[in-house]
């Protein structure tokens, strides 16, 4: 479980799930969000919500409980603001890295036979 700052003054936080941030990367849902700008904004905030309503509204025959769970604890959560979303993307990057180099370093181990030989 991490904790996100979810205001400039510090008093409010946000509890982020590995369930969460999975979902997050499951979905791309923060692939192309931001504009070229690099500013998030309250209508960057909006956009997300709006494309994960959009998921959950396809019948696509998928169970989409993930998602539900990620709007209930964090999208709409009351505490979830701009400041919130844009810590929660570089909660999310520094996340994406380590799983990418904890994958390869146990894809380098796979790879790596050290037995001894007869």
């Amino acid at each position: 479980m991490y904790t996100i700052q979810a205001n400039a003054s510090g008093t409010r936080s946000l509890q982020v799930s590995e369930q969460s941030l999975s979902t997050l990367e499951r979905y791309g849902l923060l692939e192309g969000l931001i504009d070229s700008h690099g500013i998030v904004d309250e209508s960057t905030l909006e956009k997300l919500r709006l494309n994960v309503r959009s998921l959950m509204a396809a019948d696509d025959g998928s169970d989409h409980h993930d998602l539900l769970d990620l709007c209930l604890a964090l999208l709409y959560h009351d505490n979830m603001k701009a400041f919130g979303l844009s810590r929660l993307i570089e909660l999310y990057t520094a996340w994406l890295h380590d799983k990418q180099a904890a994958d390869e370093a146990a894809h380098t181990d796979e790879g790596n036979t050290d037995a001894p030989q007869p």
